[in-house]
């Protein structure tokens, strides 16, 4: 029976009422050791009742590191559900699992969160799924990692997930997830749950017999009972284990009341623990050694230290542990974590490593039996660190970076020589790194950096450290740290790869930064067959031309992608191409290119690797006018962003996602994106990666509102600050021109339109071209306006940017009216008007109404975005993959949702776009 949690059975009951229609959702309880998740959890397996399929994991505090523990628990009772997964998620999680040959990555971390999702989707397709995740502050990383995502992709599953955690600061990050904190029991509720027969000393049921301060049924003294209340705070554990503690203190003692609640807890079990036989001790401190939970190790071990399994009867009298599972899987789980902690706490070391190398010698071969070596080790031992190091890299195939970190380090400390050892400490930095713990990271590189001299060690330090400064959003910082590393020594391939991530710290930094890169990547002798050689050419000829410097002729992406495919390149390699083209106004290339990639992408499960990719494909569409495509391209890619904790594409996304709601004219949209781009500068005030482009959506959304003056003021520090070689800022400087000439000052547009100008010229673009004509045209002088404005219009009409030509058309529309020239400015203005509704540009249809309206013909009101704007992007993407012909699973498999939740959003897509089949679709579209 539960005490005073009334508000918080009512809510998990609405998460499984919710569920019962369809919907899945998603509750993390927080609260103070023994202050009663557990018990939540268990009132809602009970309301569940056998309507629900149940799931449980509990994570365990452990020393070590087991990649997946904790999920593989959890999903263990599905398993059978496994080839109904689309095959890169079976593989992704068949790896996670060691289900399957380690012979290679497993598609990612971001992958086995979405084919958890999967089989999660799949356990909840018959009846719906209760997840209950006990302490999950002690899930291991991937596993947290893992769940985390899937939990944030639920949607109409049928799914209820239960994640009962700490509140420690910093304990289990949850971002986005809802959060219930549960406080102690009121006055009232703890008198109750203190006065229940359980409410003395153990659990019902236990064998302890009264102790003073109770009379002999067990009920509490009225001095225990008052200070019990008192220190308690409503903790219901505190208020069944302080009154015998409390009851065993000396008359007017003070005793331990003054340390924290915990530590209390901790020395109540310490102490009844210590009223236990010797033996019965020492199989207590080998079950809390074990993280498992094995019933069979933990008692072939605690044999070999001389206690039997007869020593287990009395814990189990005493309620400390108690035995689950069926005979031969039987599996020995505490009263509750403090239990644990307190046997742990109170062994002197040698015992506990004696209890370490007991389990290490009784489990079979495998990595588990190699961590248990590994804590009991006490001095160097070189067979042992290489067979951590071999644990390791069994983790890293299976995605468990975390824990290869761990292996990694303890390997560091158990190597015998120097070199070996600081080698292994780089290793477990680059692990760090990987799993995200970048401070972690950062201090295992100092660590390794202060234990050698070596050239090509220290450089893989810096590439180390510098990842962290960069992921943090400190550019500076990295730029500098992987320059510095570049020096003659280092083999020329590493070097290149060391300067492509340094160009793309750079790129935030400034354009000297990026010419310094540019030059030493220039000097690079790279060996024949090299796959960096091509992209290497590839990014000098796409750059340079933006510096104004000289540079070679830039082959087709696609050329160049071949080259290095045929040298072994891998696609991850070949993302710096898309943006290289991009640089150099190759946007049909750049589309091409991260079509292809994403495509790739997602047929192999590499899906880390989208957002990335998808970002400059949005970029790719956009300039092209599809904006409802790079709306559907960047609203997917920034999800996925989010997901996996990836910063800078969060930043730039929603700040691409801002310029299109600009574009739109919806101002609310555009702020609240802007203000989550700009969420968080780094180091030193360093602006976030999507600066350049969200300063650009707000010029625009000002210009397209009629406020020249704001749209200026925005534009003038972009197009000639440190960010002016970005792509945002040179393709933002036909509209800083035309805010100018509207506000009567054009000098201000001089500088930048000139460097627009040689860029135009060095793309060998018609739509560049245009675009510097119609600047041209607006800068005057006025006797060549409208040829420049002729000219723009011929070289826009086969380039298929609608928008680009809309405006141009728009403002030569807008300069023939004012010549009096209304019958000429017409088709124009009615031709601008057609682009920008179709496009769903508000703001720049109602200029053209506007100014159609003024030459005397009345405006029609016409479609804001045609019949698919009433979707939502995630509701569009989908219904064009249904047009197709495709399935829900296979939309699904293709998207990383449920095909429930792909049957839901086709639910509610229908009735918006007046349809009622699949078959109707294709129709439509």
């Amino acid at each position: 029976m539960l005490f005073g949690r009334g508000a918080e059975q009512a809510a998990i009951g609405r998460l499984l009422d919710e569920a019962r229609g369809g919907r899945s959702g998603v509750l993390v309880l927080r609260g103070e050791p023994g202050i009663g998740k557990t018990a939540l959890l268990e009132h809602a397996a009970a309301a569940a009742g056998p309507e629900f399929r149940v799931i449980r994991a509990t994570g365990v505090e452990y020393e070590a590191e087991l990649p997946f523990a904790g999920l593989t628990l959890l999903l263990a009772p599905g398993l059978d559900r496994l080839p109904a997964l689309p095959g890169p998620q079976r593989r992704a999680l068949e790896g996670a699992f060691g289900l399957a040959e380690e012979s290679g990555p497993t598609g990612g971390r971001l992958l086995i969160g979405l084919a958890t999702l999967g089989l999660l989707a799949e356990l909840a397709s018959e009846k719906p799924l209760l997840c209950l995740v006990d302490d999950a502050q002690w899930l291991d990383g991937s596993s947290a990692e893992a769940l985390l995502l899937a939990a944030r992709r639920l949607q109409a599953e049928g799914i209820v997930l239960l994640l009962a955690a700490r509140d420690d600061e910093g304990v289990f990050p949850a971002a986005g997830l809802p959060e219930l904190l549960l406080a102690g029991l009121d006055e009232a509720a703890a008198a109750e749950l203190l006065a229940a027969p359980a409410g003395f000393g153990a659990p019902a049921g236990c064998a302890d017999a009264p102790a003073d301060g109770a009379d002999g049924a067990g009920r509490v003294s009225p001095d225990v009972r008052r200070r019990v209340l008192a220190e308690a705070r409503g903790n219901p554990l505190a208020l069944t284990e302080l009154p015998a503690a409390l009851a065993a203190e000396p008359a007017g003692s003070a005793g331990s009341g003054r340390l924290p609640l915990t530590s209390r807890l901790q020395l109540a079990f310490h102490g009844r623990v210590s009223g236990l036989p010797a033996a019965t001790q020492t199989l207590l401190l080998v079950a809390a050694a074990e993280e498992a939970g094995d019933l069979a190790a933990v008692l072939r071990a605690a044999t070999a230290l001389g206690a039997g399994p007869d020593a287990l009867a009395p814990a189990e009298q005493a309620g400390l542990v108690r035995i689950t599972g069926p005979e031969g899987a039987a599996v020995l789980a505490f009263r509750h974590p403090l239990v644990r902690a307190a046997i742990l706490h109170r062994a002197p070391l040698r015992q506990r490593s004696a209890a370490h190398r007991a389990l290490g010698e009784a489990l079979e071969a495998g990595d588990r039996r190699t961590w248990h070596l590994a804590l009991a080790a006490t001095a160097p031992d070189a067979a042992l660190a290489d067979a951590l190091e071999r644990t390791a890299e069994r983790a890293e195939a299976r995605g468990g970076h975390g824990a290869a970190s761990a292996a990694y380090e303890r390997a560091a400390r158990l190597t015998p020589d120097r070199d070996g050892a600081t080698r292994r400490l780089v290793l477990a930095a680059e692990a760090a790194t990987e799993e995200g713990r970048l401070e972690h990271a950062e201090a295992l590189a100092e660590r390794a950096g202060a234990r050698t001299d070596d050239p090509f060690a220290h450089a893989m330090i810096a590439h180390v450290r510098a990842t962290a400064h960069f992921w943090r959003g400190d550019h500076p910082a990295a730029y500098r740290l992987l320059l510095d590393a570049c020096t003659p020594g280092i083999e020329a391939s590493h070097a290149a790869r060391m300067l492509f991530q340094a160009f793309h710290a750079a790129w935030y930094v400034g354009e000297e930064p990026v010419g310094a890169v540019l030059d030493r990547l220039a000097d690079l002798r790279l060996p024949a067959g090299e796959p960096a050689a091509p992209l290497v050419r590839h990014l000098l000829a796409g750059t340079l031309p933006l510096l104004g410097r000289p540079a070679p002729p830039l082959p087709s992406a696609r050329e160049t992608a071949a080259e290095a495919r045929r040298a072994g390149a891998v696609p991850s390699d070949l993302v710096q191409l898309c943006g290289a083209t991009l640089i150099l106004g190759r946007d049909d290339e750049t589309y091409e290119l991260a079509a292809g990639l994403a495509t790739e992408a997602r047929a192999k499960g590499a899906v880390g690797m989208l957002p990335t990719v998808q970002f400059f494909l949005a970029e790719a569409e956009l300039f092209h006018g599809r904006h409802r495509d790079a709306e559907v391209t960047a609203t997917e890619a920034l999800a996925l962003a989010e997901d996996t904790g990836q910063r800078q594409w969060v930043s730039q996304l929603a700040s691409l996602l801002a310029y299109l709601a600009a574009l739109r004219g919806d101002a609310d949209s555009c702020a609240a994106l802007v203000r989550r781009a700009l969420a968080g500068a780094g180091p030193g005030g360093v602006p976030p990666a999507g600066e350049p482009w969200a300063q650009w959506a707000l010029a625009l959304l000002d210009l397209g509102q009629g406020r020249a003056a704001d749209a200026a003021d925005r534009l003038g520090p972009l197009t000639t600050g440190r960010h002016r070689h970005h792509v945002g800022a040179t393709r933002a400087v036909p509209d800083l021109v035309e805010a100018a000439v509207r506000l009567g000052t054009p000098e201000l547009a001089a500088e930048p339109y000139e460097r627009f100008a040689r860029w135009a010229a060095a793309t060998g673009q018609p739509w560049a071209h245009a675009l510097r004509l119609r600047c041209q045209a607006l800068l005057g002088p006025d006797e060549l306006a409208e040829s420049g404005y002729l000219a723009a219009l011929d070289l826009h009409r086969d380039s298929g940017r609608p928008f680009e030509q809309g405006r141009t058309a728009l403002l030569y529309g807008e300069w023939l009216r004012r010549e009096r020239r209304r019958t000429d400015a017409r088709p124009h203005l009615r031709a601008a008007l057609e682009a920008f509704d179709l496009l769903g540009a508000r703001p720049w249809a109602e200029r053209a109404r506007t100014e159609l309206t003024a030459t005397g013909t009345p405006a029609p009101a016409g479609p804001a975005g045609g019949p698919l704007a009433v979707l939502t992007p995630q509701e569009l993407q989908i219904v064009r993959l249904a047009a197709q012909g495709r399935s829900n699973r296979d939309i699904a498999a293709q998207l990383f949702l449920s095909p429930r939740t792909v049957g839901h959003h086709l639910y509610k897509a229908y009735p918006k776009l007046g349809v009622a089949s699949r078959g109707e679709l294709a129709g439509l579209l």
